[in-house]
């Protein structure tokens, strides 16, 4: 693991990125925004799984002017998440969002620029410049030919520039990519000539599987070479998946504590009880635990607590028994059918 490196801190909301901040982690409601009641229900939702900032599609004036009661009911603070109309991003920052996501080159006029950028300094807000491949401007693709790691950091210099002609700094970014190469070697590129701090995410990631697995490799690269200071695991799942597999990440490469490690066995020829459906229903239970614990569920009962030994508490099944350990040291035997309980019952009490 290298050390982070230092960005420019900013702040969404009272959230601090950058400047040596944990990574915060991101996600984005999936409802339609002028559904004020649904909306306010997933964002209680995420903040209940650990989301720490929501972003909101604002895709006309309608959903802009539903930001409003949306943001004074929200726990966390709120993104507005706006292309091309200036208009959408001055109506929004007047309903009290924390934070924008607008690519300054596509408003168009300068001048509407210029009314975005008065207004968000005038309330504190920052402005997330978004470059994404699949929509880089005619010029740039035409000059690489498809969408390129240097394309991507040409397009965020193109943005940031005209942010800081008007003497505006309170930038963040993000060069997403649905490919995981592209995305990782476009943030390395802007690190090496930008201090503002980085949104890391893949997009277009996918569904569960093939989308956590794909984020998991491009933000753990880029985590563990010290770039990232916000995070968001873009998936076509339920937003709260999203919150939990970005900790999981984190949790591996010891950058957040928050919720159960666990740790369970492959399992092989020895193994005489049903690990993956112990494992699945531990997973389940401790899914909204806030309390950082590691908890081991192991297959063999003579082997597993020496595996495990790392563990705060664990269980090791044999056939038909199978013990309760803490620290690697058995605590006592148990029948098979009482050890889930049991293992739940000492997790409360820690």
């Amino acid at each position: 693991m290298r050390k982070r490196r230092k960005t420019i801190a900013i702040s969404v909301g009272g959230v601090p990125v950058g400047g040596g901040s944990p990574v915060s982690v991101q996600s984005m409601t999936k409802t339609d925004t002028r559904d004020i009641a649904a909306t306010g229900r997933q964002i209680r939702a995420l903040a209940k799984a650990g989301c720490e900032i929501i972003r909101i599609a604002v895709p006309d004036m309608d959903a802009a002017k539903a930001l409003g009661p949306i943001r004074k009911a929200s726990p966390i603070p709120v993104i507005a998440d706006i292309h091309f109309d200036w208009r959408l991003a001055l109506e929004a920052m007047s309903q009290g969002v924390d934070g924008l996501r607008i690519n300054p080159g596509n408003i168009g006029a300068r001048w509407k620029v210029k009314e975005v950028v008065s207004l968000a300094k005038d309330r504190d807000i920052p402005i997330r410049i978004g470059v994404n491949a699949g929509s880089l401007s005619r010029p740039l693709l035409k000059k690489y030919g498809h969408p390129t790691p240097e394309a991507l950091v040409e397009s965020a210099a193109e943005h940031i520039a005209i942010l800081e002609s008007m003497d505006f700094r309170a930038i963040k970014v993000s060069l997403k990519a649905s490919n995981v190469p592209t995305t990782v070697e476009a943030y390395r590129l802007f690190s090496k000539r930008f201090r503002y701090p980085l949104h890391i995410g893949i997009s277009e990631a996918g569904p569960s599987f093939t989308g956590i697995i794909k984020s998991s490799v491009g933000l753990g690269i880029l985590l563990s070479e010290g770039l990232g200071d916000t995070m968001r695991v873009s998936l076509s799942a339920k937003p709260e998946e999203e919150v939990r597999v970005a900790y999981e990440i984190l949790k591996s490469l010891g950058l957040r504590e928050k919720g159960a490690n666990i740790i369970s066995c492959p399992t092989c020829g020895r193994c005489q009880i049903d690990i993956r459906a112990l494992a699945s229903t531990v997973e389940d239970r401790l899914k909204n635990v806030e309390k950082p614990i590691t908890v081991a569920v192991m297959g063999c009962a003579v082997n597993g607590p020496g595996e495990a030994r790392e563990a705060d508490i664990g269980i090791a099944g044999g056939k038909g028994s199978g013990i309760l350990f803490k620290k690697g040291k058995v605590v006592r035997s148990l029948p098979e059918k009482d050890l889930l309980k049991a293992l739940m019952d000492e997790i409360d009490k820690q």
